[in-house]
């Protein structure tokens, strides 16, 4: 078997989808009809995709409130400084600045601006 996807809550998933196409360079791929409103949204790569999902009854988790390695989304990069500028421009806010690793990586964690953790990473050798 295989992932197909990762789906998370959020309040309004066309604005969400709109700022990951814009600035993690996600596509839309689907989105679903009324009364839940969904949008999936795939990488450049077509490798992975994120299910963004709201449905009245469902609660909205605060994101911005969790752990920043409770759940966050790792980004391969290979310019993390040149990104992780670009991605404080576009809104998100600071959890760590780039830095590096004993296994020579480097990392950096921001959120984007409804809180959910995003990771960019730098690896010295690709893991995938």
């Amino acid at each position: 078997m295989k992932v197909e996807h990762i789906a998370f809550v959020v309040d309004d998933p066309d604005v969400v989808a709109k700022w990951y196409c814009d600035n993690l360079g996600m596509r839309v791929v689907r989105q679903g009809p009324p009364p839940i409103k969904m949008t999936f949204v795939a990488d450049s790569e077509g490798t992975t995709m994120y299910e963004l999902y709201h449905q009245p009854e469902v609660e909205t988790p605060d994101y911005a409130s969790m752990h920043h390695l409770a759940l966050h989304f790792a980004y391969a990069t290979e310019d993390i400084e040149a990104d992780f500028a670009r991605l404080k421009a576009a809104g998100a806010t600071v959890v760590q600045e780039p830095e590096p690793t004993d296994a020579g990586d480097t990392l950096a964690m921001l959120r984007d601006p409804w809180g959910v953790c995003v990771q960019l990473v730098h690896r010295k050798e690709k893991m995938l």
